[in-house]
């Protein structure tokens, strides 16, 4: 932590994307970055899945033993409004954080381009004020219904950054109940700790409360604002958009302090951008007691091991001549 900048001002961005539109989700994503920096942000945060949408309420034609013509075509449809990283898709997410001069972070449905592109992640990107590429997240264990339509991520994206103000780094929605995701969050040393979701209960709230309390650091919760009226009509499958409530996903977004301080939020009922500024040094003040992964820690009793190395589905081994097999 540098302590010539012990605070920054963050902002968590309550909003919908332009559901299954990936360029009109993106420059909806221009305008609100740019409204938050202009609220004197340094650090931008939109919620899970945001390009090009969670798909809540649509089951993709699927039921234990059968699929449907319009489920594979929704899924289609999914797939080609997907990110793949890097892409022009993904240089103008980073132009968005060029052009405002903070550390942004975005959920975004991410498509495989390595293996065939038939595969999508539920991925978090992390942008520099200068637009360079700072890593990736990819959701370890979608939730449910969820495992459907994305991959499990592996142990190599359990990514942190620095900052000006401190290191950050996150998880995705369900992640956070992991306990041993959590850990390694906090043996990376984060402070400023991201948490982008779909959960919109009261009780995340509990949640993202004793995330800030047990890593003793600052927590910014993010989520969507969803109303059924926003679901495009054109849809495959789009009957099943009758059956849903009027409010897909009520939001809930917060930020927290590593005392567990509400510091904003939470947000409900609307499309909203929170902002709070963090005095990093509540950090070193809040740790005094309790440090996780420091003196609060017992290495002599238990031991965290994570695998950080790639997971593939194919390895190409050479021998000492140069031939593959």
């Amino acid at each position: 932590m540098n302590e010539s900048f012990p605070t920054v001002r963050v902002a968590a961005v309550q909003a919908a994307p332009v559901l299954f539109d990936r360029a009109a989700t993106i420059a909806k994503m221009g305008d609100l970055v740019a409204d938050a920096a202009g609220r004197g942000a340094r650090m931008v945060v939109l919620p899970e899945a945001f390009v090009p949408a969670y798909p809540r309420g649509f089951s993709f034609g699927a039921v234990v033993g059968s699929r449907t013509d319009g489920g594979r075509d929704l899924w289609a449809r999914y797939v080609a409004e997907s990110v793949e990283v890097p892409s022009a898709a993904a240089q103008a997410i980073a132009d968005i954080a060029r052009s405002n001069a903070v550390y942004l972070t975005v959920g975004v449905v991410e498509r495989d381009a390595d293996h065939g592109g038939g595969t999508l992640f539920c991925t978090l990107l992390y942008y520099g004020p200068d637009g360079h590429f700072l890593g990736k997240h990819r959701k370890l264990k979608p939730t449910a219904s969820e495992r459907l339509i994305w991959g499990e991520g592996d142990g190599s994206t359990l990514t942190t950054f620095d900052t000006e103000w401190g290191r950050a780094g996150g998880l995705i929605c369900w992640e956070n109940y992991m306990p041993l995701a959590r850990a390694a969050m906090y043996a990376k040393g984060v402070q400023l700790y991201l948490a982008p979701t779909a959960d919109c209960r009261d009780a995340w709230q509990s949640t993202l409360q004793h995330i800030a309390l047990e890593g003793r650091c600052f927590v910014v919760g993010c989520n969507q604002y969803v109303h059924r009226s926003m679901v495009p009509t054109d849809l495959p499958d789009a009957h099943e958009v009758e059956s849903m409530p009027d409010e897909l996903c009520r939001g809930g977004s917060a930020i927290y302090g590593p005392l567990g301080e509400t510091l904003a939020g939470p947000l409900y009922g609307e499309e909203g951008i929170l902002v709070a500024d963090l005095d990093m040094r509540e950090v070193t003040r809040a740790r005094f007691d309790f440090d996780a992964s420091g003196h609060y820690a017992r290495p002599d009793v238990f031991r965290l091991e994570v695998n950080e190395r790639p997971q593939t589905p194919t390895e190409v081994v050479s021998d000492p001549g140069g031939e593959s097999r």
